[in-house]
């Protein structure tokens, strides 16, 4: 049994370790309520956040589903390229259409164009789509207005129209087929790198950039692109009519301003949407019927579209376009 004195003389000891033990305590539980009003923070931040992008889903709910009172005029964007997975896919394009038909309350539909122009394919779907609602729905009339350029597939779309407009300083037409690549034999030569191709068929890989040229191919494939020009310019003649001025120029692929085009018989008139809506249709009153992609869409296509598109269009770089 130890002493009173030995006693003593650990009892110092004892307090000091006992006051670095209570200290270390004390700093452990400040930092865990510090954790805690962290957590709670972060916590507080993601809720925000998903209840953010709830309120934009809703917010951007078509609103073409919904009946929109007694009277307006409907617009329909066409803006970027005219292509698959774009904003001015065809199947987008359309639905706005088709919603804008159906709804009671649609006085008269502006296709709002600012596209360079992109697939025939794509184009020719929404031509033909405008003449069979049109059909549908013989009241209800389809105005293009062209904003900074309306040209080559989207002036494909545009003809479809009742009457187009544009601002004077607009750029269209260039109803033309074009399909560019490039040749890389020469410098495969320089770099020693020797071209290796098995296909089944005489003339599978006849858009290989890899390749050389054929005289036979090359006179091929511009066969094509005559058959694709010779079916853009059959639909402008008969979207435009007898308005389209007898000039041999105006299928050459050119491009005019708004006051040009207007002189050739390629556009009605100059205004914005906002004067065909007013002065044209009658309905000041503009509704917007362009399918909108939710925020969760729209957030990945912006991280990942633009790298793979990117990637596609250099893969396909030989690919048919109406621009």
């Amino acid at each position: 049994m130890l002493e009173d004195d030995q006693l003593n003389d650990i009892r110092p000891e004892s307090t000091k370790e006992w006051k670095v033990i209570e200290k270390t305590m004390l700093q452990m539980s400040a930092e865990h309520r510090r954790s805690r009003r962290w957590g709670i923070f972060f916590k507080f931040l993601t809720f925000t956040y998903l209840f953010a992008l709830l309120y934009l889903f809703n917010a951007n709910i078509d609103s073409s589903s919904v009946a929109v009172g007694n009277g307006h005029t409907a617009i329909v964007d066409v803006s970027g390229v005219i292509a698959v997975n774009e904003d001015a896919a065809a199947d987008v394009i359309v639905g706005g259409l088709r919603n804008a038909f159906k709804d009671k309350g649609t006085k008269g539909i502006i296709l709002r164009i600012n596209s360079p122009g992109g697939s025939p394919v794509q184009s020719g779907y929404v031509y033909d789509e405008i003449k069979r609602l049109r059909g549908l729905y013989p009241e209800t009339k389809v105005y293009a207005v062209i904003g900074d350029i309306g040209a080559s597939g989207a002036y494909y779309i545009a003809a479809a129209a009742d009457d187009i407009y544009a601002d004077k300083a607009s750029l269209v037409g260039s109803i033309g087929v074009t399909a560019a690549g490039f040749g890389f034999v020469e410098t495969l030569d320089k770099l020693g790198v020797k071209r290796r191709s098995y296909t089944s068929g005489d003339h599978k890989g006849f858009l290989d950039p890899f390749s050389p040229e054929k005289d036979e191919e090359v006179a091929f494939w511009k066969t094509v692109l005559t058959t694709t020009h010779n079916q853009f310019i059959s639909k402008v003649k008969e979207g435009r009519g007898q308005r389209l001025k007898d000039d041999p120029k105006l299928f050459s692929g050119l491009v005019w301003s708004g006051e040009q085009a207007l002189d050739l018989g390629l556009i009605d008139g100059l205004g914005s949407p906002g004067y065909v809506a007013r002065e044209i249709v009658g309905e000041e009153n503009i509704v917007d019927f362009t399918p909108k992609p939710d925020p969760f869409e729209r957030f990945t296509k912006r991280l990942g579209a633009s790298m793979g598109n990117a990637i596609s269009n250099s893969v396909v770089s030989g690919a048919m376009k109406l621009q």
